[in-house]
């Protein structure tokens, strides 16, 4: 694997593994959804890809699903444009990288999404906002700890 996220800085300290929970809450503010989530983000010694993340996804009832985000740098920005989603990616500053994106078997969804990483580079914290038309339907809280 090659070091180094180039045309985005903030991306190198995401690299790694992170281990954390997501939280589905509704509209109503009432939890849907919680699972344990296991992050690996690295850039491909292939040059595929500017980076790779998987994220593994397990329930307590011991079901798991497993996903491959791979995003291209361009100018600053990264796209995304998989099997599952499609969208973009910035950096706002040395800590926060905000996401727009929509999952490509709903076209009428999208999702806004803001990842804010500590000052120490060891915790981050992720909210997305799902929207169905122009309409709020649910949020999702994310907390990781990075373990490598």
């Amino acid at each position: 694997m090659r070091a180094g996220v180039p045309g985005m800085p903030i991306m190198d300290k995401h690299l790694g593994e992170w281990r954390g929970e997501y939280i589905h809450i509704d509209a109503d503010g009432q939890i849907v959804d919680r699972h344990a989530s296991h992050l690996y983000c690295r850039v491909p010694e292939d040059g595929s890809f500017s980076f790779i993340q998987t994220n593994t996804y397990t329930w307590e009832d011991g079901r798991q699903e497993a996903f491959d985000f791979g995003g291209r740098i361009e100018d600053g920005i990264a796209y995304f444009d998989t099997e599952r989603i499609t969208g973009e990616m910035s950096q706002v500053d040395d800590q926060t990288i905000v996401l727009t994106w929509s999952y490509k078997d709903d076209p009428n969804n999208y999702l806004y999404e803001l990842i804010q990483l500590s000052l120490d580079g060891k915790h981050k914290c992720r909210t997305w906002h799902w929207m169905d038309g122009d309409r709020l339907v649910k949020r999702t809280i994310i907390s990781e700890t990075k373990v490598a």
